[in-house]
């Protein structure tokens, strides 16, 4: 049986975006900024495909900017609050301990620039704290950046709480909504947003391509500098063939939301309960706010990266928290901000379904991950001192 079950980490692409982006590819070949009339076909697919987007999640045209992708669009929006917030002699921004390395390497980066960045915990739950947030605002504040879901725990946050605490405040708010843009509803306007990340490859649309929405009045920095392409905040020829399978994407991803949660939530909560019985283990993140298809273990006594490859020899893809695949020997920071400890971080599995997962995939992934950690832990030299009584388990 052949099982993909990393979703979080990439989508295939669907049919109605292949279709739309090949259909572009032949009918709408021009440059969108030329005067001619074959230009301007191709300005008018690109202005579709922006008022398609705008319209998913409550915005209008105008306040959506075409990226290369979430990272870009998270780098753009920290940044141009943080040039914003300088102008008004305000340098602190608040975000969380979890966040994706696209924004805690842009907040890193601003440190070295003057600011103060609050990283607020989010304790065994995942879930950062309203009341934290509130708390950590000062008059000095100029950004509030907390991701909407969690790529590798699932954990949803209080976003619209924390955006309404923000517009009390006077305070810009962005939210990294990669994971979550296609699989939650996503209203800016009732969630008080400012700005807004979104990939086009984890709602089944291409790589190499996302947005940002920036709300009316919120006056970005250009991270490239170039032509007067997207109002002249990002220069370059747009991708209009990635942004027309993007907008299909979205629309179907929207439209199928309802019922794909409603099939994948029972299946979620049935391999929670089946890798529960594994012993040793635990689930990461909150038990139910989280998204309908990401389940998070660690397993104690074994690693990683040895667990998905015999995975993988018995055909199921998933990925784990370690980023020693990146060249670093730490274990995933978020799985080390819920409070696991390094030896039991390491031995951590996600698994992200897909919308047509069933339970007897379901039943095949926990009997395989259930005898593959038997194995690892058969001639692991720490489980043998945790069974030994040489050191004390933990899960």
């Amino acid at each position: 049986m052949k099982i993909y079950a990393d979703n979080a980490a990439t989508t295939q692409m669907s049919r109605t975006a292949i279709d739309a982006m090949t259909d572009c590819m032949a009918s709408y070949f021009g440059n969108p900024s030329s005067l001619y009339t074959i230009g301007q076909k191709a300005k008018e697919k690109l202005e579709e495909a922006r008022a398609e987007i705008a319209q998913l999640i409550n915005a209008k045209p105008g306040e959506i900017f075409f990226t290369s992708g979430g990272s870009e669009a998270d780098n753009q929006a920290i940044l141009s609050a943080a040039e914003i917030g300088k102008r008004k002699g305000k340098t602190h921004i608040i975000s969380t301990s979890i966040e994706h390395h696209a924004v805690l390497h842009t907040l890193k980066k601003l440190e070295k620039q003057g600011f103060e960045v609050t990283l607020l915990p989010v304790g065994e739950s995942g879930i950062v704290s309203v009341d934290e947030v509130k708390n950590a605002i000062r008059d000095d504040t100029c950004l509030v950046t907390v991701m909407t879901v969690n790529n590798e725990i699932g954990t949803i946050q209080p976003i619209t709480e924390i955006g309404a605490v923000c517009r009390e405040r006077g305070v810009l708010f962005h939210t990294d909504a990669v994971q979550a843009v296609g699989h939650l509803p996503i209203d800016v306007e009732a969630m008080h947003i400012d700005m807004l990340s979104a990939s086009a490859h984890k709602f089944h649309g291409p790589k190499g391509v996302g947005f940002l929405y920036a709300k009316k009045g919120v006056r970005l920095s250009n991270l490239i500098e170039g032509g007067a392409q997207e109002r002249g905040k990002r220069g370059g020829t747009e991708n209009l063939p990635g942004i027309t399978a993007m907008a299909a994407a979205l629309k179907e991803s929207v439209e199928k939301m309802d019922t794909v949660a409603e099939r994948l939530t029972p299946i979620r909560d049935y391999l929670i309960k089946g890798l529960s019985k594994i012993p040793h283990s635990a689930l990461n993140g909150d038990r139910n706010a989280r998204v309908c298809n990401n389940v998070n273990f660690c397993f104690e006594g074994i690693e990683g990266e040895s667990l998905l490859i015999l995975l993988d020899q018995k055909g199921i893809s998933a990925s784990s928290g370690s980023a020693c695949t990146s060249g670093s020997l730490d274990p995933s920071h978020v799985l080390l901000a819920i409070g696991r400890v390094h030896d039991v971080a390491h031995g951590s599995l996600r698994l992200s379904l897909g919308e047509d997962a069933t339970l007897e995939e379901a039943d095949y992934i926990i009997s395989a991950v259930s005898e593959v950690v038997a194995y690892l832990r058969g001639f692991s030299p720490i489980w043998r001192d945790l069974t030994t009584g040489k050191k004390e388990f933990i899960l």
